[in-house]
């Protein structure tokens, strides 16, 4: 049988590192990942001395193996040379043997000393997902001139998480409060954000007090981000507090958010987030 339900349940042990690293493969990509770390930062090697290399916690991902130095540990780098130049690199070894057992460790790739520009060492083929017995992976460069070790030079590609893939993807207008004393916002309020992913318009709009007696009036200005092509009906967005009936929004092209309807003196207009489509020929610039 060639096809498998991997994440099935089959009566018997059937899920493989083959199976999990295919599937992390092609959800990250083929390649070699450095995640970030739990303070938000990507890590990097370090020399430590002369002749030791630091290799500080980290995550990676490794043709869709994951891997991860749980303490920070040193390789050993071989002295240079007074009027050579040379390359060595720091890799993640991996092998495989006859019994498919897989392990793998910090190794390193000692380059060829030159007198001239030193080159990266040949890294020999492989490939995991090849289901090749031994694999070499680059993740730092040591440039070493004469003997003194340069500055490592991190050669594995940092990959984000989705939070920032989404904040990347994502238009988003951020509105401020037209007069906080005619408009008390609400304790522990929205973000007072409208943002533009996939086609939707996703509205967070913080509830308010209003101290005044106004019509159709903008009670949210525009403070930085995008703005619509076209006005844009949000609908209804908000409900007056003992009052059975919603207030309706327009999101303007000045970025503005006009309430529509009005409000009195101590009416307390209770806004609720919401999602609609994006109107066609609508464009944020």
């Amino acid at each position: 049988m060639t096809m498998n339900l991997i994440t099935g349940k089959a009566g018997a042990p059937h899920i493989t590192s083959s199976d999990q690293g295919a599937m992390q493969a092609g959800l990250v990509g083929n390649g070699n990942y450095l995640l970030q770390g739990g303070d938000g930062k990507f890590p990097a090697v370090t020399m430590q001395s002369a002749n030791k290399a630091l290799i500080p916690v980290l995550n990676l991902v490794i043709e869709g193996r994951y891997a991860r130095v749980t303490a920070a540990e040193t390789v050993t780098i071989e002295s240079g040379v007074t009027g050579r130049n040379r390359n060595d690199l720091i890799c993640v070894k991996y092998t495989r043997d006859s019994n498919n057992i897989e392990t793998i460790a910090l190794a390193v790739l000692k380059g060829t000393a030159t007198s001239g520009t030193a080159a990266d060492p040949t890294v020999p083929s492989g490939s995991i997902l090849n289901n090749s017995g031994t694999v070499w992976i680059p993740i730092a460069r040591i440039p070493i001139s004469g003997i003194t070790a340069g500055t490592p030079v991190m050669l594995v590609k940092q990959l984000p998480p989705m939070s920032q893939l989404w904040d990347s993807v994502t238009q988003t207008c951020q509105l401020q409060w037209q007069s906080t004393g005619s408009f008390v916002p609400a304790p522990y309020g929205a973000s007072n954000t409208i943002k533009v992913r996939d086609g939707l318009i996703f509205v967070d709009l913080s509830s308010f007090r209003s101290s005044v007696n106004v019509g159709n009036f903008t009670v949210w200005m525009f403070k930085s981000g995008v703005k619509p092509s076209k006005a844009v009906s949000l609908g209804c967005i908000a409900n007056v507090s003992g009052i059975a009936y919603g207030k309706q929004a327009t999101w303007n092209t000045d970025g503005s958010v006009a309430l529509i309807g009005g409000v009195g003196p101590n009416d307390v207009v209770q806004c609720f987030s919401k999602i609609i489509p994006v109107p066609d020929g609508v464009t944020f610039a």
